[in-house]
């Protein structure tokens, strides 16, 4: 039985849905002050808008994009205590649009520098209950170390130099450890050195070698770290079956949010949450590589204890492949604080 000391996960993180009124308007709802505000527009073609607290407001990034960051002044232009602030662009905010927001508690703000590691953070905020921090660094060109916050090793980390155009957003996963890495496209796992320097990360820092894409001279960077919570957050994989009887993963709690991709094929970086239509099996998509509208095939069912696959499709149970995901809960399977009762599933 997976217990958790986190009782309540929508305190730490959670999904919001909202409808664009063309002008400005504050979505609230959220439960908490957001520190990663993630936004998508649900019914039409429109990029990902990716805001923090540690950049500020207005400066957004794309995840099917591989432009350098772009300030906006009528984006996202305000974390609240209960949600955040955007102004007039239609990629956020147009007039009738649906749209999701995936929200992320790290520090309640910008944070400080963390000096663990060879470069110092200009600034990190973390939240170590949940296992949350973003970290905000400057590359050096030369093989380094980065100080992450978390006090235990990451299990995930997403990162992005945003100070020049042309480079691709990099990812860590513990399955595919310190040799491999794979991006924010459809491209399968790469085996490469100088990305993790072949070095796990440990409980204070991350390694990283001399490639541009994280780490060249003078350019800034920002890194989402993540770092495995029992009945909160989970990093894996699993092995697809091509069956509408598909695989079922066993995260330990009822998760509020997916993310996962055929780690070994060309495929897309799939994303549910349990907002989006909220039943099973219709569980809608949206994808991270692209701009495209949600996709409303039945791809899961979302369960008390995990997921199951209820697809054989190729970018979400082809036969064989392995795949990795990322989950975080919606409710524990059974808190040890409080009235402990067990989840159940939809």
């Amino acid at each position: 039985m997976a217990y958790s000391t986190i009782s309540k996960p929508s305190l730490h993180f959670n999904t919001k849905l909202y409808t664009g009124n063309g002008g400005t308007q504050s979505i609230t709802g959220v439960g908490f002050q957001p520190d990663w505000v993630w936004l998508k527009k649900r019914n039409s073609t429109a990029d990902h808008g990716l805001y923090d607290a540690v950049r500020g407001v207005t400066k957004q990034l794309y995840s099917n994009d591989t432009a350098a960051e772009a300030t906006n002044a009528n984006s996202l232009t305000a974390f609240g205590t209960d949600g955040f602030s955007i102004g007039t662009s239609s990629m956020i905010n147009g007039n009738s649009d649906t749209f999701a927001s995936w929200n992320w508690k790290a520090g309640t703000g910008q944070g400080s520098s963390n000096t663990d590691g060879s470069i110092n953070t200009t600034y990190t905020s973390v939240n170590t209950t949940a296992g949350f921090s973003i970290n905000q660094y400057t590359g050096t060109g030369a093989t380094a170390t980065v100080g992450h916050g978390l006090g235990v090793v990451p299990d995930f980390m997403i990162i992005k130099k945003y100070s020049a155009s042309g480079t691709q957003w990099t990812i860590y996963h513990k399955q595919l450890g310190p040799t491999k890495h794979i991006l924010f496209t459809t491209g399968a796992e790469v085996t490469q050195a100088n990305y993790w320097n072949d070095t796990a990360p440990t409980n204070l820092v991350w390694t990283m070698g001399n490639q541009s894409e994280i780490n060249g001279s003078g350019t800034t960077n920002i890194c989402y770290a993540f770092a495995e919570k029992k009945g909160y957050s989970k990093f894996g994989s699993y092995v697809g079956n091509a069956s509408t009887n598909g695989t079922f993963i066993y995260t330990g709690f009822k998760p509020a949010m997916v993310i996962l991709k055929d780690s070994t094929s060309v495929s897309n970086w799939m994303i549910y949450d349990n907002k989006r239509e909220g039943y099973n099996v219709d569980n809608d998509h949206l994808k991270i590589n692209n701009s495209d509208a949600e996709g409303t095939s039945d791809d899961l069912d979302i369960l008390s204890n995990g997921f199951k696959l209820r697809t054989s499709g190729n970018g979400e149970n082809k036969a064989n492949a392995t795949f990795i995901y990322m989950a975080i809960a919606a409710e524990p399977l059974v808190a040890n604080v409080g009235a402990s009762i067990p989840a159940t599933a939809r």
